[in-house]
């Protein structure tokens, strides 16, 4: 989180516009909250274990007219909110979200595994939650993120927006260059097998409202 905090305010410098830093303290048992407010961050709590209702928490508390959303475990690049910033600039662009790439992996082979979720994406419109951002009016539009979803909130929260967007004559922005990095933790922890079954989009498809099925991101959450 400090690294991240840390990457998330220079970029904001180097973006030169109005903000403000809003951390989602899902129930932690760790110094989240101070570390967020060293950093300047405005907390606040949610002790319900749904990642749909935490980032539902931090817009509801949100005063600006852009909403960003940045998971925990995700660096921003210096660029990043200015190119978001120039993409809202044009009123028609209601949202959009930011490639991204994982950090190291201690098992190689999963980097050249994951580049087929690049594939998928394309093919499916499916873009990660780990930077995604919209103007605070269309997200209630849109009802904001599920939260009967446990996993894949962001995929189907893109796909609404994607087809708000078209219905109101708008468009959404895809950042493709320079992506966010992302933690590859919980990939390294896993089995083969769970890794391979838990980011197929179809097993997320016919799951995601399954809590249950989603024992490493809630209940046993690797950190």
């Amino acid at each position: 989180l400090p690294e991240t905090l840390e990457r998330i305010g220079k970029a904001l410098s180097v973006a030169a516009r109005p903000s403000e830093i809003i951390v989602v303290d899902n129930d932690s048992r760790d110094g989240t909250k101070r570390v967020a407010e060293v950093f300047g961050a405005k907390v606040f709590p949610e002790t319900e274990h749904d990642i749909s209702k935490v980032r539902n928490t931090g817009a509801a508390n949100s005063t600006g007219d852009v909403l960003i959303f940045i998971d925990a475990d995700t660096l921003v690049p210096d660029t990043l909110f200015r190119k978001i910033a120039a993409a809202m600039d044009d009123e028609k662009c209601l949202g959009g979200a930011a490639a991204v790439e994982y950090e190291d992996f201690e098992r190689k082979w999963l980097r050249f595994y994951l580049r087929g979720w690049r594939f998928w994406g394309t093919v499916f419109n499916m873009k990660q939650g780990a930077a995604q951002f919209c103007r605070k009016p269309v997200f209630a539009e849109v009802g904001g993120y599920d939260q009967t979803i446990f996993m894949g909130e962001d995929v189907e929260f893109y796909w609404r927006l994607s087809e708000f967007a078209g219905r109101n004559k708008g468009y959404l922005c895809f950042i493709e260059h320079p992506p966010v990095t992302t933690s590859a933790r919980r990939f390294d922890k896993m089995g083969l097998w769970k890794t391979l079954l838990l980011t197929h989009p179809l097993f997320i498809r016919l799951t995601w409202r399954r809590k249950s099925m989603w024992k490493d991101w809630y209940d046993k959450a690797v950190r």
